[in-house]
């Protein structure tokens, strides 16, 4: 995989080089099932920052472009900053999530590292991992209700990537091993 290699990146040099911004801003991508969220999970708490899960803003299987916009124009909006929750349930808009445009801030989710969101972030991360084992972990996850979607949702993740190459935007790229080092370091960092 392309761009910056994540071996030998270890918590304290990452927390590090991401408390030299004023304010961090940190993108984590890559493709479901890779680690994203539990790289994040980690991170926002070692670095006392929000996190937004982008989970929680697609709307619907097909929204990954429309969540990767939203990060853009609304969770990194300079002014009043913030999303819209997606209700999984209803399959609707549901209510407004403000954030605090001074503290720290990780987005993570499919589709957040674009050459846009990059811009207006300090820190880009892409976990890199197997299809199939991704594909093994989303679905051990998820299960039932993810298994029909995979391939549509994978589809749009590919076009995203060939689009955006969100790999070459990322400060670092992390190996799964990278990922389980670092959240074991960040665990006992906080």
């Amino acid at each position: 995989m392309p761009g910056p290699d994540g071996l030998g990146v270890g918590a304290p040099t990452l927390l590090a080089r991401l408390r030299r911004a004023a304010r961090p801003v940190v993108l984590i991508d890559g493709g479901s099932g890779s680690g994203k969220t539990t790289l994040a999970e980690a991170l926002a708490p070692a670095l006392v920052a929000q996190l937004v899960r982008l989970d929680d803003i697609y709307p619907g299987w097909d929204g990954l472009d429309s969540a990767s916009l939203a990060v853009h124009d609304d969770v990194l909006a300079p002014l009043g900053p913030g999303w819209r929750r997606w209700d999984w349930v209803t399959e609707t808009a549901a209510e407004w999530k403000a954030l605090d445009a001074s503290l720290p801030l990780v987005i993570e989710g499919s589709g957040c590292l674009s050459r846009a969101n990059r811009a207006r972030a300090t820190f880009g991360i892409w976990v890199e991992l197997d299809a199939p084992t991704r594909k093994q972990r989303a679905l051990a996850r998820d299960g039932d209700t993810y298994a029909p979607h995979w391939d549509r949702w994978a589809a749009q993740e590919r076009s995203f990537g060939l689009r955006e190459h969100p790999w070459f935007l990322a400060d670092v790229v992390l190996s799964d091993e990278d990922v389980v080092r670092l959240v074991d370091e960040l665990a006992s960092s906080v």
